[in-house]
């Protein structure tokens, strides 16, 4: 916990931040959280002071838009998820100040892509902005569920995207 708030204290006042959402394969979970969160900075007339991106630990969808399913419920909410996948590489450490993971197995992904304790100290689970009352450690991958599985990653998305953004911009 002395680390997130650490990586979170030195992203205040920062002219520039930098965010990487990071799920399996890019397709559902990462590139809803990018367009969550770049939803949040625009409503709140602080584009220009962000770079918003998402990548997958797997290589399954490299090129691909998201999942059609994500992108249909996004498009409901009034977001237009564009992104095309890519896989997560070292250079992302040297970019990103924070990456997001969306699960633990992601986060151990990335915590063995990191080279040093600097590339460690930006990995930071979405879990620990999403409030307690979800019920949730970890944003549950929708692929094989109905509809109700991409409103409730949506649902805890916008939640812990919104708790990200005022934890970092103290708004």
């Amino acid at each position: 916990m002395k680390k997130v708030i650490e990586t979170l204290r030195l992203l205040h006042g920062k002219e520039k931040v930098k965010v990487l959402f990071v799920c399996l394969g890019n397709i559902c979970r990462s590139p809803a959280a990018e367009g969550v969160f770049r939803n949040i900075v625009e409503e709140n007339n602080d584009a220009d002071n962000w770079e918003i991106d998402s990548a997958g630990t797997g290589r399954y969808h490299i090129g691909d838009l998201p999942d059609n399913r994500m992108r249909i419920h996004a498009r409901r909410r009034g977001l237009e998820l564009t992104h095309r996948c890519r896989q997560v590489c070292y250079d992302d450490f040297k970019t990103f100040d924070i990456i997001i993971p969306m699960d633990a197995s992601n986060e151990a992904n990335l915590r063995r892509l990191a080279l040093t304790d600097g590339d460690e100290a930006k990995i930071v689970p979405i879990a620990r902005f999403v409030d307690m009352t979800f019920r949730y450690d970890h944003i549950p991958d929708p692929y094989y569920e109905g509809a109700e599985g991409f409103e409730l990653v949506l649902d805890l998305l916008q939640n812990g995207c919104a708790n990200l953004y005022h934890q970092i911009t103290n708004k």
